[in-house]
């Protein structure tokens, strides 16, 4: 494969990215999920799928009902694509959940815990200054 068909693969995913941003909070009327933000889109190396990566702020049951609302919707967003973009194959729809925040979040936590548990076994091997003897009395 070209490096071309790369780039072209990733303008058009970032084309799609705006464009499902725009499709699902203006034109959608299911409420359930205009509470979801779009962080990506990863398009198969045929253009013919393209994986939507979503979050939303809410909770596990909430959550279950924006992505239910999210693949009901599919075939609308998919259609609206078909309205705005001049491709010759217009790709499938599917909405995942974007879990890479998430990892971020549990990384920088056990970086944290990390940090503390160091600094805590550097204060422990310090010798205490009121046990110091010779130099200062």
């Amino acid at each position: 494969m070209s490096k071309t068909a790369y780039k072209r693969a990733d303008r058009v995913a970032d084309q799609i990215r705006m464009e499902v941003a725009d499709i699902l909070m203006r034109k959608t009327k299911d409420p359930r999920v205009h509470s979801v933000t779009v962080t990506g889109v990863e398009l198969t190396a045929d253009l013919r799928i393209a994986h939507v990566f979503v979050t939303t702020m809410e909770t596990d049951q909430a959550e279950r009902e924006v992505f239910a609302g999210l693949s009901k919707a599919s075939g609308f967003v998919r259609a609206e694509l078909g309205r705005r973009l001049t491709l010759r194959y217009l790709p499938e729809v599917i909405f995942k959940k974007d879990v890479s925040g998430q990892r971020a979040d549990r990384v920088l936590r056990l970086l944290d815990a990390l940090h503390e548990d160091a600094d805590r076994n550097a204060a422990a091997t310090l010798p205490d200054s009121s046990d110091e003897t010779g130099l200062g009395s």
